[in-house]
């Protein structure tokens, strides 16, 4: 695991959080990592240690739901064959489209990243006015969103390209379909150098658990 010190965003963040209210500010963990490389397995750890999770891929879901504008939106730029005959997008010819290229992907993050935004960062007012102390956000795109400035400390998990296919390839996907998973992100190594914490997901059990113990103990305890 490896620890890096404190930035100046932390203060800009803290005062954002604290602007509604005199009382202490959340402090935001921004978990991140390359796909199928473990921030799944990383979350679940920080939720059995009672911290809250915001998953900005579920918010991402929740955005493009019936009615939402950001599906009309998707519909106008992809046409009405994106969406099933009872209103709900379809993701999979979606994905296949925007991961084929690389403008259109550009186009849809544009309509749904903002809005993703926008709720994660009620969720955190929310929890701080009820008086939360920490939480812990899954964001897959972080630093390619430019969000690290939102976050107190930031933690990649990350394992081997080796290890990251295998894990791809047991969900199904085809060799094109992982490479362009994979190019449509940051490279973990750019990753790895931008975050506070590193989680190495290939570890046995107890060995990852403990690297997540002392990041707690380094981000939420100090």
């Amino acid at each position: 695991m490896i620890c890096g010190g404190g930035s100046g965003h932390s203060l800009r963040r803290r005062c954002f959080f604290q602007a509604r209210s005199y009382k202490e500010p959340v402090k935001v963990l921004g978990l991140t990592g390359g796909v199928g490389m473990g921030k799944s397995t990383c979350a679940a750890l920080f939720a059995k240690r009672s911290f809250p999770l915001i998953d900005t891929d579920l918010l991402a879901r929740h955005v493009v739901e019936p009615g939402q504008p950001a599906l009309l939106e998707i519909q106008e730029l992809f046409g009405r064959a994106i969406v099933e005959p009872d209103g709900r997008l379809r993701r999979d010819e979606l994905a296949r489209q925007v991961f084929a290229d690389a403008g259109r992907r550009r186009q849809l993050e544009a309509i749904v990243h903002p809005r993703i935004r926008e709720r994660w960062l009620a969720q955190v007012e929310s929890l701080r006015a009820a008086g939360r102390k920490h939480v812990v956000i899954v964001i897959p795109l972080l630093f390619e969103t430019d969000a690290a400035p939102l976050f107190d400390r930031t933690v990649c998990a990350a394992c081997s390209a080796a290890s990251q296919r295998q894990r791809l390839e047991a969900r199904g996907w085809k060799a094109a379909e992982i490479e362009q998973r994979i190019q449509a992100q940051w490279p973990i190594e750019k990753k790895i150098a931008l975050a506070d914490y590193v989680v190495w997901t290939e570890a046995k059990p107890d060995v990852l658990a403990a690297q997540v113990d002392r990041i707690i103990s380094a981000w939420a305890e100090r």
